[in-house]
């Protein structure tokens, strides 16, 4: 019989175990790590109600910078995997970091530090993660939700420290449920679409359900919408040449400010802007411009956290006369197993430890991200439940930004230094 499976899913995130039949066959009295908590108890799960996520735990802000380093490195490890830069890609590597956190949690022996070393965490017990993303919520300057939840396949035992400890330190929701019934995977498509404003219509079907070998269903969804601190005015609005990732050309809504100071760089080989939401500018996006129209692939090959960080840090106001920015709609999904185990989480996908979760064994399956971005006039919204010409537009004038070719962004918080969504744009034609 094969193992359950693992199936991960990330809207910002989601994730399904699953596993043999025999409950006790995985226990082979190694000691291994089995127990978790007061009593070390494995039981059925006692299906209890959680608030949508909120600020639980103050986090200092020396941790709260090193784990938005780790959360940024990896997703940028991330991004190196799924793109090349040909194509349009959206992530949202807070979103993946605390869904993998929260399976990390329940992983032990070679299986645990496979998985914190791709997440370049210290150790599987790691909650700040989960505290990270709940301060990222704790804002009035723009709408930022996030939430977990969890479903449990009756009659499966599951050690009761995992249960209490992915409810106290992420805030999700348990659930004790049949996941191989069609109403189960309803109610959990349903709970997606809530938790992302109906931006990300489910996940069910891609994550295999209903399956009667899912013994775990872990979800988490981040929903972001920011209003510009200086809006684009609609009736600057205007078709205008795009330069594609693959060398055409089309016309695409390009955006228009005039008349602005706002943060901009040079770097080697790209220029930084940055543009705020809201009234304080915690949040914002930075777009990453290329110098040329194929400059794009080798921006992502060569670029990590710390070069992103050093370039922010390196922001500094500009009079600029205009910024033009294309208006853009994106929906994007993927399968990361491949790209998680390039990453060295290959343990976690076959003769995985999930002992300290469950004594059922259990191996990760599949693991989907799901996003959806839009930005216009107003701002961006965002959910997560790629040559030509080359020329240098962007580079030569100092007095101007013009986005007219493939770019790199990300979505940040400054107080944390936390990349909330991280993604490229090839064609904003979609």
């Amino acid at each position: 019989m094969s193992l359950p499976r693992v199936v991960t899913a990330v809207l910002a995130g989601a994730l399904l175990l699953a596993g043999c039949g025999s409950a006790g066959s995985g226990d082979d009295g190694d000691g291994g790590g089995s127990d978790t908590g007061a009593g070390g108890e494995a039981s059925t799960v006692d299906p209890g109600p959680a608030p949508r996520i909120d600020v639980v735990a103050d986090l200092a802000p020396a941790d709260a910078g090193t784990v938005a380093s780790s959360v940024n490195q990896f997703g940028f490890d991330l991004l190196g995997q799924l793109t090349d830069g040909t194509e349009n890609t959206v992530t949202s590597p807070v979103s993946v970091a605390s869904m993998l956190a929260m399976l990390l949690a329940g992983a032990g022996g070679e299986t645990a530090e496979a998985m914190a070393s791709t997440l370049h965490l210290e150790d599987s017990r790691d909650v700040r993660v989960g505290q990270l993303l709940q301060q990222l919520s704790d804002t009035d300057d723009v709408t930022l939700s996030a939430a977990n939840a969890l479903w449990a396949q009756q009659g499966i035992p599951f050690e009761d420290g995992y249960l209490s400890f992915v409810r106290d330190s992420f805030g999700a929701t348990v659930d004790e449920a049949d996941l191989g019934s069609e109403d189960t995977a309803e109610e959990i498509d349903a709970w997606v679409r809530e938790h992302t404003e109906d931006r990300i219509e489910g996940i069910a079907e891609d994550l295999g359900l209903p399956d009667p070998q899912a013994a775990l269903v872990l979800v988490n969804a981040v929903y972001f919408l920011g209003t510009w601190t200086t809006q684009f005015d609609p009736a600057d609005t205007r078709p205008q040449a795009f330069t594609m990732g693959d060398g055409s050309s089309a016309d695409v809504p390009l955006m228009t400010l005039r008349e602005q100071v706002l943060p901009v760089v040079q770097r080697d080989g790209y220029r930084m802007l940055r543009l705020p939401y809201g009234a304080d500018g915690r949040f914002a996006m930075e777009i990453l411009l290329p110098d040329t129209a194929t400059g794009l692939p080798q921006l992502l090959s060569t670029i990590d956290a710390a070069e992103w960080s050093a370039a922010v840090a390196a922001l500094t106001p500009a009079e600029l006369q205009t910024v033009v920015v294309p208006k853009f709609e994106l929906e994007w999904d993927a399968k990361l197993n491949d790209a998680l185990t390039a990453l060295g989480m290959g343990p976690a996908f076959q003769g995985a430890d999930f002992r300290p979760m469950s004594p059922q064994p259990q191996d990760l399956a599949s693991v989907v991200h799901k996003t959806y971005i839009r930005v216009d006039e107003a701002g961006t919204e965002a959910a997560a439940v790629t040559g030509g010409t080359t020329r240098t537009s962007g580079g030569a004038d100092d007095t101007s930004f013009r986005v007219d070719r493939p770019f790199a962004f990300t979505i940040s918080d400054s107080q944390t230094g936390t990349i909330v969504f991280l993604g490229a744009v090839t064609d904003p034609l979609g």
